[in-house]
């Protein structure tokens, strides 16, 4: 079965291949104007794929919205290769209220291309 076929036969809503949660272990990215960087584990919760956890009281939300491009560093799981710069899109910001990761948000990533 294909990454994009769900188990019922229809095509999924996936905004980016499972390649890519197989190759990446963490994303890293800076604010525009911010010196500090912000590193999270890449994770594959999301119904459109791939995301990363934050914390509902991290000051990172006030600065990121849907539709936000940001240049990011995936780091991969092999840490003998090297990290790449990838052009992604922030396409949801969704708060998990009850489930396993209550208190936190879910932001959906969408890688767009290589930098």
């Amino acid at each position: 079965m294909t990454d994009d076929i769900k188990k019922n036969g229809s095509k999924g809503k996936r905004a980016t291949p499972r390649t890519i949660i197989d190759k990446f272990a963490s994303v890293e990215f800076s604010l525009t104007g911010q010196y500090f960087r912000y590193q999270y584990r890449i994770r594959d919760i999301s119904p459109a794929g791939l995301c990363i956890l934050v914390k509902e009281d991290s000051p990172i939300l006030d600065h990121i919205k849907p539709g936000d491009i940001m240049n990011m560093n995936y780091y991969p799981i092999n840490t003998k290769c090297p990290s790449e710069h990838l052009k992604t899109e922030i396409r949801h910001i969704t708060k998990d209220e009850q489930g396993r990761f209550k208190g936190h948000y879910m932001v959906g990533l969408k890688i767009l291309e290589k930098k």
